[in-house]
């Protein structure tokens, strides 16, 4: 009897926590959640947590967990207010957008501080059907950890008048990686019939002259060699992101 009156008690809090949850959500405002902030995120995991908690233990008096519901909602709502009305706060509050690759280089120390490798920075081009690194002008991780691209004009997808391809203008193909992170991808090589002798040669013309240097090279169907160095000089020279 006793199991009995539990469960019916768990089953009562999940028909009255979850449309306060849901309400609380609601007022917190419309955004999906790979739009969240930092800040909306963690309060969304909290409130998970304490409706949870309500559900699972009987012995939590409801009552609380519903006054906690109100309370997290109504500090995320103070919260976005003061973002909105002060940017520093906001910019607190959240993670600031990240350049990651600038006219075609990798940007390492960037990449290092947000903790991206460049496998993930490669898929995220990839998913945009950007296979060239070198056509990218400008790459930027935002604050919910999309990745938002700036391709060279001339790579721009083509207007309507500009679909159908140009005489005498070769098509380069899909770059494929043959040196990350200073390791030497031989496989990828030798499917292009090149060996390392042609890369070590490609780098000296460069001036490159240690492997161990490069943080990422490619060649695309000509058989031409685009490197990207571990370590940038141009940091400087970057365009201010801060919003």
């Amino acid at each position: 009897m006793e199991y009995t009156l539990q469960i019916l008690k768990i089953l009562g809090r999940i028909v009255t926590i979850l449309p306060l949850a849901l309400f609380a959500t609601l007022y917190m405002g419309k955004r999906s959640i790979g739009e969240l902030p930092v800040f909306d995120f963690l309060v969304i995991l909290t409130l998970g947590a304490v409706v949870g908690a309500d559900i699972a233990d009987p012995k939590i008096n409801h009552i609380y967990t519903a006054i906690a519901v109100i309370a997290i909602a109504l500090l995320q709502k103070l919260v976005a207010t003061w973002k909105i009305k002060n940017r520093k706060i906001g910019r607190l509050l959240t993670f600031e957008p990240t350049m990651v690759i600038y006219q075609g280089q990798f940007l390492v120390s960037k990449m290092k501080k947000i903790q991206y490798p460049i496998d993930t920075i490669l898929q995220m081009l990839r998913e945009q059907k950007i296979f060239n690194v070198q056509g990218v002008e400008l790459a930027i991780v935002e604050a919910n950890g999309n990745l938002s691209v700036k391709l060279y004009p001339e790579k721009e997808v083509a207007r309507v008048e500009h679909i159908l391809p140009k005489p005498n203008v070769p098509n380069k193909g899909i770059d494929v990686p043959v040196v990350i992170e200073g390791e030497i991808y031989e496989k990828v090589l030798y499917s292009r019939n090149l060996n390392e002798s042609w890369l070590y040669e490609e780098l000296e013309r460069k001036n490159i002259f240690d492997v161990k240097d490069v943080f990422y090279a490619a060649v695309n169907d000509m058989n031409e060699l685009h490197v990207s160095i571990k370590n940038t000089n141009n940091l400087q020279n970057l365009p201010p992101i801060l919003h």
